[in-house]
């Protein structure tokens, strides 16, 4: 298994201080970069795997190799993959050039996560959003990841996949809505709530206000959303539908998260808001607390907008590929999400 090569990055060190130091753009700015579609991948393409957030297992990484191998894909390991500093992969400038890396070779034909945890957020500042755009390709990634996403879609246009990990389950359900968005570059992509009988209310679908909406995908999970409040990298959420996803988080943590981005951000304006499954999130035994879907309830039902609980992404087996910045149209009455054009080219 080979590593990227960094000479060709080395060279660029002044273009690097150009893309940190590019200005910031405003709070809540409701227009941004021209869309950047990245080229769909084929049987054969190169993926960079990388880690950006916490160390993976041995285990995942091998879960991961195999998984995109299965399809079809040959794997180039980023350096820092198996590498452990602390509670991160690699210190900060090491996770930095190997996303840098990959998204500079020209070798390279995607740059998949194997995991997320936590680390993203401190490379925003670091990151050559320039070199980015110059270089465009499908980043894919969840949970942590939701970080890089937000950021790079901000400042570059680039249109980049909230969708599973390289060590993820790959069950069919999952991987037909991956190859749909990242290969087969399908421009009418519905994705169905389902309710799942075998498991907890977490896993049922329900409505919390009728309707039908219509704009551009934007969102990942709850945790990161709300840390990027304040910052210069602060989520846009005006006339956009809105995911959103969590876990292992109490009922008064998802409360706190969401009285966040309803007084910091401009949620208040979203078109609608699609809730993936909340997995592990109901309350202790005997705690005295609101359950789940009171706390969505109490926060998210006067807003007088489309929601609904129990889409088909987030911590869970079940975890469809959204891509950020395409069109789409949220009918919440059927709870149905419906990504209206092509993610890649």
């Amino acid at each position: 298994m080979r590593s990227f090569s960094r000479s060709a990055f080395l060279k660029l060190t002044g273009l690097a201080a150009l893309g940190s130091s590019s200005a910031l753009p405003s709070m809540f700015a409701t227009s941004g970069p021209r869309l950047i579609r990245p080229k769909r991948l084929r049987e054969g393409a190169t993926i960079a795997l990388i880690a950006p957030s916490s160390p993976p297992a041995d285990e995942k990484i091998t879960k991961a190799l195999s998984n995109l191998k299965t399809l079809g894909f040959q794997v180039v390991e980023g350096k820092s993959l198996r590498v452990r500093t602390g509670f991160l992969a690699g210190a900060d400038k090491d996770r930095l050039a190997d996303l840098h890396d990959a998204f500079l070779d020209p070798a390279i034909d995607a740059v998949w996560c194997v995991r997320g945890g936590y680390g993203a957020g401190r490379l925003l500042p670091s990151l050559n959003y320039n070199l980015i755009k110059k270089h465009p390709k499908l980043l894919i990634g969840f949970s942590d990841i939701t970080a890089l996403h937000i950021a790079i879609h901000q400042r570059t246009g680039l249109i980049t996949m909230h969708g599973p990990v390289g060590a993820s389950e790959f069950v069919p359900e999952t991987l037909g809505h991956l190859k749909t968005m990242i290969m087969d570059g399908t421009s009418f992509h519905p994705i169905q709530a389902i309710p799942d009988n075998t498991q907890g209310a977490e896993f049922q679908p329900y409505t919390i206000h009728p309707g039908e909406a219509e704009g551009v995908l934007t969102g990942g999970n709850l945790t990161l959303l709300a840390a990027l409040t304040g910052t210069p990298f602060t989520p846009v959420f005006k006339n956009k539908v809105v995911f959103l996803e969590d876990v292992g988080e109490q009922p008064y943590r998802i409360d706190r998260m969401l009285t966040q981005l309803l007084q910091g951000t401009d949620l208040k304006e979203a078109a609608g808001i699609a809730l993936g499954v909340f997995f592990d999130c109901a309350p202790k035994p005997d705690s005295f607390s609101f359950s789940l879907r009171e706390t969505l309830e109490m926060n998210l039902s006067t807003l007088r907008m489309p929601v609904v609980y129990g889409m088909p992404f987030g911590h869970v087996t079940l975890n469809a590929t959204l891509p950020y910045g395409v069109r789409a149209k949220l009918d919440t009455t059927n709870q149905r999400l419906t990504l209206l054009e092509a993610a890649v080219e």
